[in-house]
């Protein structure tokens, strides 16, 4: 097959503003495709090589693809790059010169085939070690030599990873069930098989080749990643009943990243919720995988959340994001340590569990899992009414999360796999009171350090102070800011006021390893500020059996010695600004 036949259909939907008329030159374009490629027609339409989880990526360096363009037309780099400033685009760059140089030499080559720009690319991506560079740069200014000008504006954005052809992946599928489907009704199966195996190119391939029925046969399988399924968003308590009724699950919804875990054997492969394969980013999780999902073939979905090993605290998205590397994968794992919180089976030992309703997945998945610090099931309970909710979100709130995930618990409660919709309803409220400014927080109490932070204090209980009862309100445990040097030294300065109970002023529902009288004083930032089911500051005053708390407290590293525990931050001002910070955010 001709590549410029590609060509031209992807310039004809570049010019279209209409998606019947994309979907139009894409069904032509299909038709006119040898079924033995259409798998490889698909992914570079896609503008890649593979689906997503396979780890093959078209793309370079644009420095890198800037020489072969360079190298292709006899212009120097300076030059393709003033024009790239202009254009944005190398891929009409590249189509410029490219005309430039065919015009003033009027060559004529062996036009390119589909086949040849795929293996070609195929190389070039997988080309590595000594030398790989130099290679690459052969087989791009190669191809760009023997493409057409319109021909080397598409070779060149496929290798850039940026088609700009707006093609979804829903418009192909919509595409193939015209084409080889008898009809749009189609779409619905192949959809599916889509949504279990998320290869694009092999469900077009079983299409053509064997027909719908074959199509239909599609089932879950170990390595190939299922699209995950999603959640509406609601705000409020009321709407979430109406929408559910009662006797619902709420779990936790963990400030991390979403994780799918497929099993065999030893084999443990992990995908992002953007189907990436991201296992070597993750070599603890893979370990934790092996050694706490009994089962010898599974696919769990699971939060991979950045924890503080020493006092179990969790720790906020950003510093998870540090994981995200491709060098330094075993520093990043020791400074940036990780829980997984298990939320969901698909699959088990050749038991397809997304056709099952929620509470049976829930309940396997919970069989088999050996629950430890490091990996448990997401906590979660059924509800059933409003009182129910707003209490269990409060509690998550506390623990370091973002909110709730409500999952109807009904006959009808499959996983839906690539779907959005009312199964799952996301609970997070449309306000938050961000911190903008450090409180000064008492130390009334502390909790004993495991790990390297055993023999000391693994995080503290601080308070605020209320001048009106003269008492010391809890607001947050603190374990976050401490160098080594003050685990050393702070043994030393709270022994002095360590008493053997909770102190006569202290207002606490939490029972610390550890109780001081209410003495020193530290700076800290935090987050945001939330209602508290389990703290006592400001009780009441918001919310009817609630406090305030800090969320993602931080140590600043500042003593303030020069304040008494009585000069601590307020009740009162805790309360101004979690209003106040709230008005600002409804404002803007």
């Amino acid at each position: 097959m001709w590549f410029s036949l590609i060509a031209d259909c992807y310039e004809k939907i570049e010019a279209t503003t209409k998606r019947f008329e994309m979907t139009d030159h894409l069904v032509a374009l299909l038709k006119l495709t040898p079924p033995d490629i259409i798998e490889k027609v698909v992914y570079l339409t896609q503008g890649k090589l593979y689906p997503d989880f396979i780890d093959v990526q078209t793309g370079i360096a644009e420095k890198l693809a800037l020489q072969a363009v360079s190298k292709a037309v006899g212009k120097s780099g300076r030059e393709i790059e003033e024009d790239l400033a202009k254009t944005g685009d190398l891929g009409e760059t590249a189509q410029k010169f490219l005309a430039k140089k065919t015009q003033a030499t009027l060559f004529k080559v062996a036009p390119l085939t589909v086949e040849a720009v795929y293996g070609t690319l195929d190389r070039m991506a997988r080309s590595s070690g000594t030398g790989s560079m130099t290679k690459k740069l052969t087989f791009l200014a190669g191809l760009l030599t023997s493409a057409t000008p319109k021909e080397a504006k598409y070779i060149m954005r496929i290798v850039m990873g940026n088609m700009r052809l707006g093609i979804a992946d829903m418009t192909v599928l919509d595409a193939l069930a015209i084409a080889y489907g008898g009809g749009g009704e189609a779409r619905v199966t192949l959809e599916r098989a889509y949504n279990v195996s998320s290869d694009l190119g092999k469900v077009a391939k079983v299409v053509v080749e064997k027909g719908l029925k074959a199509v239909e046969k599609f089932e879950v399988s170990v390595g190939n990643p299922i699209r995950p399924m999603m959640a509406e968003r609601l705000g409020s308590s009321e709407e979430i009943l109406e929408k559910l009724d009662s006797g619902f699950m709420a779990e936790f919804k963990y400030d991390g990243e979403r994780i799918q875990a497929h099993k065999q054997g030893r084999k443990v492969t992990l995908f992002s919720r953007r189907l990436e394969n991201i296992t070597d980013q993750y070599p603890d999780a893979v370990g934790l995988i092996q050694r706490h999902v009994n089962a010898e073939k599974a696919i769990v979905e699971a939060e991979a959340v950045a924890i503080d090993v020493d006092t179990n605290e969790l720790k906020p998205f950003q510093e998870l994001m540090h994981r995200r590397r491709k060098y330094g994968i075993k520093e990043a794992m020791k400074e940036y340590p990780i829980s997984l919180f298990l939320f969901d089976l698909l699959y088990a030992d050749g038991d397809d569990y997304t056709l099952k309703p929620y509470l049976v997945r829930h309940m396997k998945l919970e069989q088999i899992i050996t629950k430890t610090d490091r990996v448990k099931t997401a906590e979660s309970t059924i509800v059933y009414n409003i009182e129910d909710l707003e209490s269990f979100f409060e509690k998550a709130v506390e623990n370091g999360c973002e909110g709730l995930m409500c999952k109807s618990t009904g006959k009808g409660s499959v996983y839906q796999a690539g779907a959005r919709g009312w199964m799952w309803i996301k609970y997070k409220r449309e306000y938050k009171s961000e911190m903008t400014d450090t409180v000064d927080l008492v130390i009334i109490g502390a909790f004993h350090g495991r790990g390297k932070r055993a023999g000391t204090y693994g995080a503290f209980l601080l308070a605020t102070y209320n001048p009106e009862k003269d008492i010391f309100e809890t607001i947050t445990k603190c374990g976050t800011g401490f160098t080594d040097e003050d685990l050393r030294k702070l043994p030393e300065i709270m022994n002095k006021h360590k008493i053997v109970h909770k102190h006569a002023r202290v207002k606490s529902m939490l029972e610390a390893n550890v109780w001081f009288e209410p003495a020193v004083v530290i700076e800290v930032m935090g987050a945001e500020i939330t209602i508290s089911p389990v703290h006592t500051c400001a009780m009441d005053t918001i919310r009817k059996d609630s406090g305030l708390a800090i969320r993602f407290p931080r140590f600043t590293g500042n003593y303030r010695l020069d304040k008494s525990a009585e000069n601590a931050t307020t009740d009162r001002e805790i309360g101004e600004m979690y209003q106040r910070q709230l008005r600002k955010l409804k404002e803007s």
